[in-house]
Parts: C-alpha cells; sequence; structure tokens
C-alpha cells in the first residue's frame, strides 16, 4: 500500500498576518504559545505540538501544548529541535537519531525559535501517520516560528520595561526623601510616596497635577525660585511648624517630557544632631573654662582657708569682738572651697572609673551645684536618705549628671508653668539595690507626653533651650550601670521619675587615723610659687614650732633640698622654672632618701596624668584648698613612713 501525502492548505497571507497581529498582543509566552500551536495544527494535520522557550542557561521549558498529552517526548523533542532544527523526519528517522520514544510518532517536524544568533524557544509538531505532513507544513512552521520569536522578544522587552518600572518605583518609594519629577510646563509626571505623603495626596492622583496646587502657599514661591533657577542644581530651606525641609531642584537636559526633579528632604532630625553637637562642644568648653577657673581659686582659697583655719586655732590670743568674724571667714572659706570641689568634680573626666559611693554624698554634693538655679526660682529642694541605704558602685560623675538632669527639668517646669515650688529626692533600699526618686510638685507630665519622654530628640522646651536628648543618655547611663530610670505614675499632681541602681560591695573598715602631728621639732621646705601660701605656710607651721625654709620655685627647691637635710618638703606640682614633678625626678636620681620625704600640694585635680601621677607614688598628698587638720595628717604620715 503506497502512502499519499496529503495536500495540506497553504496558509494564506491575510491568515498569517492576523496570527502576528494577535501574538503581538500577546502579553505572556504562554499565550503566545498556544496562539501558534491553534494555527499550525489547523493549517498542517498535526494532532499533537508543544511550544517551548528557553529558560537561564538556555534550558528548554515547553510554556503550551496541543493534542494527546505526551510531556517526556515533548521535552525531548523540543530540545531536538532547539538543536538541530529545523527538521522534519518520520518515526524511525528519529529513532535513528537516537531519540528514544515511549510510543510512536509517524511524521514529526521541529523548528527552533531565533533572535539573531540566539535560540529563544522551539515548536514540536507531530502526527500519527508517516508522511503526515505536506511540503508547506516546514515552510509555515517556520514562517510561524519567525513570527513567534518577535513576539517573545517583544514580550521579553515589555517584561523588563515593566519590571523596571516596578523596580524604579519601589526604590523611589523606599527614599525617605520627598522626588517629584516636573515637566516643562510645572505638571508632575511622576512622585514617589514620601512627596505624597507630604502633599497629603494619594500616589495614583499625582500625576497631572501642577505643583503649585500640592504645596503650602508659604512655600509657592521658594519652589518657583529653585525651579526657575538657571544653575543645574539650586537649593533651599523651608519650614512647616517645628520641622526643617531643604527643597533641592536638579535641572535635566535632554530628558524628554521630564524638565525638572525635586527633592523634598526633612532636615530637622539632621539640624537638631548639629545643634546638639554645637551644644556638645560649648558645654564642653565651658566645662574647660570653668575647670581653668576653678583650678586658679584654688591658690587663693588655699591661703584663705589656711589663714582661717590658722586664726581661728590661735583665736585665745585674740580680742573676742573678732573671734565671730574669724569663725564667719572659715565657714565661708570652706564653703567656697566646696564648691570650686564640686564644679570640679564634675568637670572631671573620670575615664569610666567606678567607685563606691554612698548615695547620699552624690545627692548632697549634686545640690550643691543646683543650689544657686534652685534659690534664683524659688523651689525648694530636700533630700531624705532612709536608714541602712546601702552604697553604690558607679562612675560618681555619670550618675551626678543623671541626678542633675532630672533635678533640673524638674525646676525648669515649675519655673516655666508657675505650678509648684518644691522638689523631694528620697532614697530607699530596693530588692538588692538602692531606688532614687525626683518628685515635684508641678504640673506632671500629661499621658501622651509619658510614652515619649525618653525618646531621642523629644522636647517640651523651646526651641533652642533643649535637645531632647537628657533624659535619653540618662536612660543609657543608667542602664550601664545595670539599673533602670523610669517615669513613675502617679495620682498625686506632679511627675516623679525613679533611679534605680544595684548596691555596691560594702565598704572596707576604715584605716585608723593618723597621729595628731610629731611632737619633735621638724625641719620643713615648702616649696611654692604663691607668696600668700608661702606666708600662711610659714606662720602655721612656725606657730607649731618648726623649722620652715620657702623656696619659690622648684629650681630653687631643688637646690635647698640637695644642701640641707629635710624631714618634710612640701612641694606644689605646677611651678615656673621647674616644676614638682621634675623635682622629684632630679631628687630620685641624685639622693632618693630626700626624694622619699616629698608631699605634694596641688590644685590641679581635673587632669587626669596628674591624679595618676599622685595615685601611682602611693604616698600623702594635699589638694587645694586644705585644712590644718589634713595638713597635720599629711606630715605625720611622712613622718612615719620615712622613719
Amino acid at each position: 500500500m503506497t502512502d499519499v501525502t496529503p495536500s495540506a492548505p497553504r496558509p494564506s497571507v491575510g491568515a498569517l498576518a492576523a496570527l502576528g497581529q494577535g501574538i503581538a498582543g500577546a502579553r505572556t509566552a504562554e499565550e503566545i504559545g498556544a496562539q501558534c500551536l491553534s494555527y499550525l495544527m489547523a493549517i498542517t494535520g498535526a494532532n499533537r505540538a508543544a511550544f517551548a522557550i528557553a529558560g537561564p542557561g538556555g534550558a528548554i521549558q515547553c510554556v503550551a501544548r496541543d493534542g494527546p498529552p505526551g510531556q517526556v517526548e515533548d521535552r525531548i523533542l523540543l530540545e531536538l529541535a532547539a538543536e538541530a532544527g529545523p527538521l522534519t523526519m518520520s518515526g524511525p528517522g528519529l529513532v535513528d537519531r537516537g531519540v528514544a520514544l515511549g510510543e510512536s510518532i509517524g511524521s514529526w517536524i521541529g523548528v527552533p525559535l531565533t533572535a539573531g544568533d540566539d535560540v529563544v524557544g522551539a515548536i514540536s509538531l507531530a502526527a500519527d501517520r508517516a508522511g503526515a505532513f505536506s511540503p508547506n507544513a516546514l515552510p509555515a512552521s517556520l514562517a510561524v516560528a519567525s513570527q513567534a520569536a518577535v513576539a517573545l522578544h517583544n514580550t521579553q522587552l515589555l517584561l523588563a520595561l515593566s519590571l523596571g518600572k516596578r523596580e524604579w518605583e519601589q526604590t523611589v518609594d523606599a527614599i525617605a526623601d520627598g522626588i517629584c519629577v516636573l515637566d516643562g510646563r510645572g505638571i508632575i509626571r511622576r512622585a514617589n510616596r514620601a512627596f505624597c505623603s507630604l502633599a497629603d495626596i494619594p500616589v495614583t492622583e499625582v500625576a497631572g497635577r501642577p505643583w503649585v496646587t500640592l504645596v503650602p502657599p508659604t512655600w509657592a514661591g521658594s519652589f518657583q525660585q529653585v525651579i526657575d533657577a538657571p544653575d543645574a542644581t539650586s537649593s533651599t530651606e523651608l519650614r512647616a511648624g517645628d520641622r526643617l525641609f531643604a527643597l533641592t531642584a536638579l535641572h535635566l537636559a535632554d530628558a524628554g517630557l521630564a524638565s525638572v526633579v525635586l527633592v523634598v528632604a526633612d532636615q530637622t532630625e539632621k539640624r537638631r544632631l548639629q545643634e546638639q553637637l554645637l551644644q556638645s562642644e560649648k558645654m564642653s568648653a565651658i566645662g574647660q573654662l570653668i575647670a581653668g577657673v576653678a583650678h586658679d581659686l584654688n591658690n587663693p582659697l588655699a591661703s584663705v582657708v589656711g589663714f582661717a583655719d590658722y586664726l581661728v586655732e590661735a583665736s585665745e590670743h585674740t580680742p573676742r569682738e573678732m573671734v565671730e568674724p574669724l569663725r564667719a571667714i572659715q565657714q565661708e572659706a570652706e564653703r567656697a572651697a566646696n564648691i570650686v570641689k564640686n564644679l570640679l568634680n564634675f568637670a572631671r573626666k573620670q575615664e569610666g572609673r567606678r567607685q563606691v559611693k554612698p548615695v547620699e554624698e552624690i545627692l548632697a554634693a549634686t545640690l550643691f551645684l543646683l543650689r544657686a538655679q534652685l534659690m534664683t526660682a524659688k523651689i525648694e529642694a530636700e533630700v531624705d536618705v532612709a536608714p541602712g541605704v546601702p552604697p553604690v558602685c558607679v562612675d560618681v560623675n555619670q550618675i551626678q549628671q543623671v541626678f542633675v538632669n532630672l533635678i533640673a527639668n524638674a525646676a525648669h517646669v515649675i519655673q516655666s508653668s508657675g505650678i509648684g515650688s518644691r522638689i523631694v529626692i528620697r532614697a530607699v533600699s530596693w530588692l538588692d539595690g538602692v531606688a532614687v526618686t525626683v518628685e515635684d510638685d508641678g504640673p506632671g507630665v500629661p499621658p501622651d507626653m509619658a510614652r515619649k519622654v525618653f525618646e531621642p530628640f523629644y522636647t517640651t522646651k523651646p526651641a533652642g533651650e533643649g535637645t531632647g536628648l537628657g533624659l535619653s543618655i540618662c536612660q543609657g547611663i543608667v542602664k550601664e550601670h545595670g539599673g533602670r530610670l523610669t517615669l513613675v505614675s502617679t495620682q498625686r499632681r506632679g511627675a516623679v521619675f525613679q533611679v534605680e541602681l544595684p548596691a555596691g560591695p560594702a565598704p572596707a573598715p576604715s584605716a585608723p587615723a593618723p597621729a595628731a602631728a610629731p611632737v619633735r621639732r621638724l625641719r620643713i621646705l615648702v616649696v611654692d610659687d604663691e607668696p600668700h601660701i608661702q606666708h600662711y605656710m610659714r606662720a602655721t607651721l612656725e606657730a607649731w614650732g618648726h623649722a620652715v625654709t620657702v623656696a619659690p620655685n622648684g629650681r630653687v627647691g631643688l637646690e635647698q633640698a640637695l644642701a640641707t637635710p629635710f624631714d618634710v618638703i612640701i612641694s606644689d606640682l605646677r611651678m615656673p622654672e621647674l616644676g614638682g614633678r621634675e623635682m622629684l625626678e632630679q631628687l630620685h636620681a641624685r639622693q632618693p632618701a630626700v626624694a622619699d620625704r616629698v608631699v605634694f600640694s596641688t590644685g590641679d585635680t581635673v587632669r587626669g596624668d596628674t591624679l595618676a601621677f599622685l595615685e601611682s607614688l602611693g604616698r600623702p598628698h594635699l589638694r587645694k584648698p586644705f585644712t590644718l587638720v589634713e595638713l597635720r595628717a599629711a606630715i605625720a604620715d611622712a613622718v612615719r613612713r620615712a622613719s
């Protein structure tokens, strides 16, 4: 029996054009494949067809089928069409090419889909009978494949464009700054979510609107100014209440309809950080100034305190009417010395060292610093420390900063509101530590503010008076100490802040007090460049029965210490010509036994290197201004160590 080759209809130009138009409007490869297979099966007489595209790495992926299912064979045939097509073969021919089929195929056509030199897919057509396809079937398949390849390429371009558009929108929408693209007439072409949020308009409604209809009237002039500026980039600042914005216009050239890109950036937090940095630098400079002034005050205070102590000690030889004024001078001098001491302690860089301190001592020093401020505001402050409250191991400077901030905040609220007049600081034992509350009788903290008081930059103070960082920093300091800072809710009027700190180790037993003063007569060298200190030290020590020699600087002191045997050498640290530290080094090199008799006195208690040097010596030293009791103890200790 002779096979008769069927006479399949020739594909008409109109039908092929209609197919091309149909697949040109398709949006997916699946749609293109389905239309192509339907057309080919109709004109070729195939009873099974498959359409594939090239996936990642060139792997063939079947996206459309028509006719009876045959997934394994379809994949094998599509790969053959992509690699070796265009081909038209019978079933035995396929077997000869090494294709193992699970079922009988009489005739087969395979054509690749190519775009330039790249294979972008393949078409497989199969029939049950041998010789089922007419001579026109392969050219028709190639024509369809050519149109399908173009359509697939266009689909990929549209997909890439769509993905690019979506990526642009997602990227720009993720930017916190408002971005708006204008055409030459000032009409918005597109804008991101941040800009639409500022303009209070949905993203879907912004395109096609004039920019002038979306900005506050007070901003219109600034917008127009930067848009009209001749420079490629121009900018200005805008304000809306307490918020600050930077408006930048980027002028585009040869960018189609787009003419200007506007960027609106919220600069509020950045400006606050800048102001905080400036404030920190200012406070640092003020702290250094205070420390320097306080240090310079220590020398005259040393004379005042010393002479006051000396005259009070000699009051039995003083007229009765002078005794009370002398005691007043002594008390006020000690008060001034305490003020300077607290200022220096607050200004001193502690370098993170912690020490065990009684809470009462920390609170007393804090109130001493704020005394003048509280008196001016007519605010009464009270410290109430319960019996048995354990000491705490803290960085005193940092914890004092916390209490200064809490008390100063309470005072500011009372003074600005005109409500209240009292602040109470209470300390009680709390679990395994201490709880200190700072309570005022001011207006209190409203519930909506209570949730924000510890947030960085949140402040109720007017612009320029506060950064909103105080409580946030304080909370961080307390957390670093293993404690907690909270705002306690209360039914009474006012605000209550509570600082919880773990207890420090029990203090070591105090050492026995040194002997009051040596009985024997001592030879003492005083080295100091302050004439008044030289005067009162000579008068005091000679009144105690000692032989005193005075040197105005370290060079003269060194010569006298080497030439004459002294029992004790009391030397200042900072002096002209030769400082106390340099004098000690030369004494160590030339006469070590004499160097062991040096007792330093200094008003420089701010610099960390000075404190480290004094502590490294392991011997007594005097911090100006010192009392006569401290002077006696230092001399007695020096004599005891040298003997």
